[in-house]
C-alpha cells in the first residue's frame, strides 16, 4: 500500500561542492566496470555477515577509497567539453547508482551532481538530457528522498518541465523528463501538497493529448508520441497513490470515462498503459468507497474481453500476448475484485505485490533501477520504508563504512601491526604452524 506521509526521509546534512578537477585517464565503461568491482556486496544468499579481521577492515577502506577516487574522476567528466566523454560518464554513473548505495558519497556531492545535471539538462544534447534526467531519480532515490532529495528537486523540476513541454526536443529526452517528474516528486516532494499538484497537472498535460475528441474519435499521433504518452500516463498513476481522497475522487470523475475510450488506441504499450491505470483507479475508488462502481462498467468489460482475446494477427506475437495477458488480470480484478499477488525474492527476504497501487510503485523503481532493485530493496532504506520491511538484516559493508581519511589511516597502521607481529611468530621455530 501507499507509504506513509508523515516526515522527511533520510538524514539532513549540508553539501559541499567538490570543485578539484582530475584529468580522465581511462574510458568510462572500464572505471564504471572497476567500481562496480570494487564494490562488491554480501552474497545474496548470506544471513550473517563475519566479523571483519583487521585484514578484511584494511582491505575494505583501501577498496572504499579506490572506489571514490574513480567516482569522482567520472563526476569530473561530467564537466569535460565533449559530448561523448560526458555521456559516456552518465552512463558509468547510472550503473553505480543502480547498483549501489552510495548515499554518504553522494550527501557530501550532492550539489555538485546537481549543478552537472542541471547543466546538461539545459545545454545537452536528446540523448545526453534523456540520461540526465535518469540519473537524477537515481540520485533522488540514493539520498533517501530527505531535505537534500528535496532541495535538488525544487531546483531542477523547472527544467524537466521545459524539457517534457518542449513539442521541438527529443522525445527519449522527453519520456526521462516525464518519468523523473513522477519519481522524483514521490520520493522526495510528496509530503508537499503543492508539489504534487503541481506535478500532477504537468503530467495529465502531456496524455491528455491522446484523449478523444468532442465526437468520440481518438486522434492521430505522430510516430514516437504514444510512448511518451504511456510513460506520463504511468507517471501520474504512480503520483495518484499519494494523493488525499478528495484529489482522487475527482480525478475519477474526470479521467475514468476518457482513459476507457483510449483502450481502443492501436498503440500496444500506450493500451496496457491505460488498463493498468484503470485498475488502479478502481481500486482506489474501492478503498474509498467499498460500494463504487465505475460508469457504464458493462461497456468497460466488454472492451478489456476484446482485448484479453484479441487474436488479430495484423499484430505481432509477443504484443498479442502481453496484451492479453495484462487484460485478463485487470478484468478478474474488476469482475471479482481479487488480485493476482506476485513474489518479489531478493536476499533472504521477500515483498508480496498483492494490489496494483504496489505495482504500480514497484515498477516505476524497476524501470529506474533496472537489475539493481533487487540490491535497494535488501539495504535502501527508503525502499524497505517504502514497502514496510524493517531495517536491512545485512549490513553493506561496502557502502556504509565512512571514516576520515585519519582514521582510515591509524586503522591502516594498526593493521599493518598486527600483521607483521603475527607473520613473525609463524616465521619463528618455535611457533606451532599448523
Amino acid at each position: 500500500m501507499p507509504r506513509s506521509k508523515k516526515g522527511k526521509r533520510g538524514p539532513g546534512k549540508p553539501g559541499l561542492k567538490n570543485g578539484v578537477k582530475v584529468e580522465s585517464c581511462a574510458s568510462d565503461d572500464e572505471l564504471a566496470s572497476e567500481i562496480l568491482s570494487h564494490c562488491s556486496s554480501p552474497s545474496d544468499g548470506a544471513s550473517v555477515i563475519e566479523e571483519p579481521t583487521g585484514n578484511d577492515t584494511v582491505d575494505e577502506l583501501t577498496a572504499q577509497e579506490e572506489t571514490e577516487d574513480k567516482l569522482k574522476q567520472c563526476i569530473d567528466n561530467l564537466m569535460e567539453k565533449s559530448s561523448k566523454t560526458r555521456l559516456a560518464a552518465l552512463e558509468s554513473l547510472r550503473q553505480v547508482f543502480s547498483s549501489r548505495l552510495l548515499y554518504e558519497f553522494l550527501t557530501e556531492r550532492r550539489l555538485t551532481v546537481s549543478d552537472c545535471l542541471e547543466r546538461i539538462l539545459r545545454k545537452g544534447g536528446g540523448e545526453e538530457q534523456a540520461a540526465a534526467a535518469t540519473l537524477f531519480c537515481l540520485l533522488c532515490i540514493q539520498l533517501g528522498g530527505g531535505d537534500e532529495a528535496a532541495e535538488g528537486f525544487k531546483i531542477l523540476r523547472p527544467v524537466l518541465t521545459n524539457i517534457l513541454n518542449d513539442t521541438g526536443a527529443s522525445l527519449n529526452a522527453r519520456q526521462s523528463c516525464a518519468r523523473a517528474l513522477g519519481m522524483c516528486c514521490y520520493v522526495s516532494a510528496a509530503e508537499d501538497g503543492e508539489d504534487l499538484i503541481q506535478s500532477l497537472s504537468l503530467l495529465e498535460g502531456v496524455f491528455v493529448a491522446s484523449y478523444p475528441n468532442r465526437e468520440g474519435v481518438l486522434p492521430t499521433m505522430k510516430p514516437g508520441t504514444p510512448a511518451l504518452h504511456a510513460v506520463a500516463l504511468q507517471a501520474w498513476a504512480l503520483l495518484l497513490t499519494l494523493c488525499p481522497t478528495s484529489k482522487i475522487n475527482s480525478l475519477l470523475d474526470i479521467h475514468m470515462s476518457k482513459l476507457q475510450c483510449c483502450l481502443q488506441s492501436p498503440d500496444v504499450n500506450y493500451r496496457i498503459a491505460v488498463g493498468e491505470t484503470i485498475a488502479l483507479m478502481v481500486e482506489l475508488g474501492r478503498d474509498i468507497d467499498e460500494e463504487f462502481e465505475v460508469e457504464d462498467g458493462e461497456s468497460l468489460c466488454e472492451s478489456l474481453k476484446s482485448l484479453a482475446t484479441d487474436g488479430n494477427k495484423h499484430r505481432a506475437k509477443n504484443d498479442r500476448r502481453k496484451q492479453r495477458s495484462i487484460f485478463r488480470e485487470v478484468l478478474h480484478y474488476l469482475e471479482n475484485e481479487d488480485f493476482t499477488d506476485e513474489k518479489i525474492r531478493f536476499g533472504i527476504e521477500k515483498i508480496y505485490i498483492d494490489s496494483w497501487t504496489r505495482r504500480r510503485i514497484y515498477d516505476a523503481f524497476k524501470e529506474i533501477l533496472v537489475s539493481g532493485v533487487n540490491h535497494h530493496l535488501q539495504f535502501n532504506p527508503l525502499l524497505r520504508d517504502i514497502f514496510g520491511l524493517r531495517p536491512p538484516l545485512i549490513t553493506d559493508i561496502a557502502v556504509t563504512v565512512k571514516v576520515s581519511r585519519l582514521e582510515k589511516r591509524l586503522v591502516n597502521a594498526a593493521a599493518f601491526k598486527a600483521r607483521t607481529k603475527l607473520r613473525s611468530r609463524v616465521r619463528d621455530k618455535r611457533a606451532d604452524v599448523m
